[in-house]
């Protein structure tokens, strides 16, 4: 089973729109969130990540809209590390209520790695092997982490 980490949050009235609905590109964020608290619990963070010269850019991002978030809806994230390659990485998100398990969003995004110039460099080998084994739940403290935001 694929490590997986869940982040918790309610929505905020500033992410809705005119009709009390969730603005679609808060989805986004909200996949940020979910995939910084999966590195942090993999057991890194994406500040040590760059103070150590690792730099990701998402390159693709993909998000399927299967229904609406409201104002202070509780949310959950459920994020997983799907492929790891020599430049990059993709995750996938599960977006739910939370009181429900109601699918509101199922996304992807990809990241790729970028030197201190703004261009694609291969992964660093260490980096890739950590997140190699966060990937199959090795480097992370348990097999289901939940992160509150």
């Amino acid at each position: 089973m694929a490590y997986e980490t869940v982040s918790e949050l309610r929505v905020r009235y500033a992410e809705t729109d005119q009709m009390g609905v969730v603005y679609h590109a808060n989805y986004l964020v909200w996949c940020e969130i979910g995939r910084t608290d999966f590195i942090r619990r993999a057991g890194r963070s994406y500040a040590d990540l760059e103070r150590d010269g690792v730099l990701l850019a998402v390159s693709d991002a993909s998000l399927r809209f299967r229904a609406s978030a409201r104002y202070d809806d509780p949310i959950r994230v459920h994020t997983t590390l799907t492929s790891v390659g020599s430049r990059g990485m993709t995750f996938a998100y599960r977006i739910v209520r939370a009181d429900s398990e109601q699918v509101l969003v199922s996304a992807t995004t990809s990241l790729v790695s970028m030197n201190r110039e703004g261009r694609p460099c291969t992964l660093r080998a260490d980096v890739r092997a950590w997140l190699e084994a966060a990937m199959r739940g090795g480097e992370a403290q348990d097999s289901h982490a939940v992160v509150s935001s």
